[in-house]
């Protein structure tokens, strides 16, 4: 029986920036946060963040350094709100 690598799901994420709340009129950043970069799939997180580089190559025009990656557990989504 042949022994095949099923590829993992990955989210790549960076520290690096800010993020401004929704209507805000300030030139100040609301809040350092993380930002997703994309998502991406491999072997491994190496494999991954090589295929994100080829489908999303915009990405290397960005000023982003340090990208940091998680793998998905699975693709089950929770919605939450943070106002009733």
């Amino acid at each position: 029986m042949k022994n095949s690598i099923v590829d993992k799901k990955y989210i790549f994420v960076t520290f690096e920036g800010f993020t401004f709340q929704p209507y805000s009129e300030s030139d100040v950043p609301d809040i350092e946060n993380m930002q997703v970069i994309g998502f991406s799939e491999g072997k491994d997180t190496k494999e991954a963040f090589k295929n994100l580089l080829l489908n999303q190559q915009y990405l290397k025009d960005t000023t982003f350094n340090e990208v940091i990656a998680f793998e998905l557990a699975s693709d089950k989504q929770d919605v939450f709100t943070i106002q009733t």
